[in-house]
């Protein structure tokens, strides 16, 4: 079953997060994931949530993504994300 990290991220230094935003995507591919969204234009139609980067990346299932997120590669690049960002990440199985 698929399982899906879906991440709100409002973007604080953007000059550091491009590197990390470049340096991502090599880490996710190595562990069979792939991006479903990756920013783009948000329009709320209900609700009072107001995401400002939406992210949701696809895996194959929950252990490959915890293994993803837990792997040394991504560790290190997470550390970029932290100092250039505030958000949440939210953990899903698919359907």
């Amino acid at each position: 079953m698929p399982a899906y990290v879906i991440a709100d991220i409002t973007v604080t230094d953007s000059e550091r997060y491009k590197d990390y935003a470049k340096k991502t995507p090599a880490t996710i591919e190595k562990f069979g994931g792939k991006f479903i969204v990756r920013g783009g234009e948000i329009k709320v139609i209900a609700g009072d949530w107001k995401p400002q980067r939406l992210v949701i990346i696809e895996f194959p299932n929950m252990a490959t993504l915890k293994k993803w997120y837990q792997s040394k590669e991504y560790q290190k690049i997470s550390r970029i994300r932290e100092e250039a960002s505030t958000g949440s990440f939210v953990f899903v199985d698919g359907a």
